[in-house]
């Protein structure tokens, strides 16, 4: 069961209302995950939300005809995975992985979708972070379209760093490129050019960020985009978003 201080290593449960968090609180289990840990499969029933916390994050994938798999977005602790919105145990239509290991909140959706239907101010929570989620989607296929590799790449690092809350991505070059649905050349050409810069030191399955601001600098301002949006939408949730 989870506790009143743990509900702040989730941002999302943190948003609850005392009243509406103890409605949600026998349901909750905790759950250890690693860097790679599959969550979903396309096509797998969810029959479990899950709420990263703290330093948790997890990626969505979608696989494509050819074997890529493109990431899409990155949840950590501002959000959740799974039977967010919809009821019923639906099946999965993206990959979701773990990025980065660690501790997590799981909840059967079936008692989700009860508490949403018992407390509309919990529904009304989970459907404006489905409203952010979508933002994350759409600013995604915008900055995919037009934006430079190494834009996208320091986006992406920021991103990750942000909801990590330290300076260091367990991550290899071929994980960066998969993530980013680029040639493994093309994203070591990027982060040899970081490194030049003194923005970036790599090493044996991780990157770590040197310069964090000027690095922000490289990066496009899709991040910012969508930082405002949950600013207006789920204010003080967004990491980095000031409470």
């Amino acid at each position: 069961m989870a506790s009143h201080a743990s509900q702040e290593q989730s941002d999302l449960l943190a948003a609850l209302r005392p009243t509406d968090f103890a409605r949600l609180e026998p349901h909750l289990s905790e759950v250890a995950m690693r860097a790679g840990d599959v969550i979903y499969q396309p096509g797998d029933t969810v029959e479990y939300c899950y709420l990263p916390r703290g330093a948790s994050v997890c990626s969505y994938f979608v696989e494509l005809d050819s074997g890529m798999s493109v990431e899409t977005i990155l949840v950590g602790r501002e959000g959740a995975l799974g039977g967010v919105v919809s009821h019923g145990s639906l099946p999965a239509y993206a990959r979701a992985s773990v990025l980065h290991g660690g501790l997590f909140w799981r909840v059967p959706t079936r008692q989700m979708d009860e508490v949403k239907s018992a407390s509309p101010s919990v529904a009304n929570l989970f459907a404006r972070y489905a409203d952010c989620m979508m933002a994350q989607v759409f600013q995604s296929i915008a900055c995919n379209a037009v934006h430079t590799i190494e834009e996208r790449a320091a986006k992406w690092l920021i991103a990750a760093i942000d909801r990590i809350g330290r300076n260091d991505v367990t991550m290899t070059q071929e994980q960066l490129a998969s993530m980013m649905g680029i040639g493994r050349s093309y994203a070591s050409r990027v982060l040899q050019r970081f490194k030049r810069e003194g923005l970036v030191r790599t090493r044996r399955g991780g990157i770590t960020i040197s310069d964090r601001e000027a690095l922000r600098g490289k990066a496009c301002s899709c991040n910012e985009h969508v930082a405002a949006h949950f600013s207006k939408v789920l204010a003080g949730v967004y990491p980095g978003d000031p409470q």
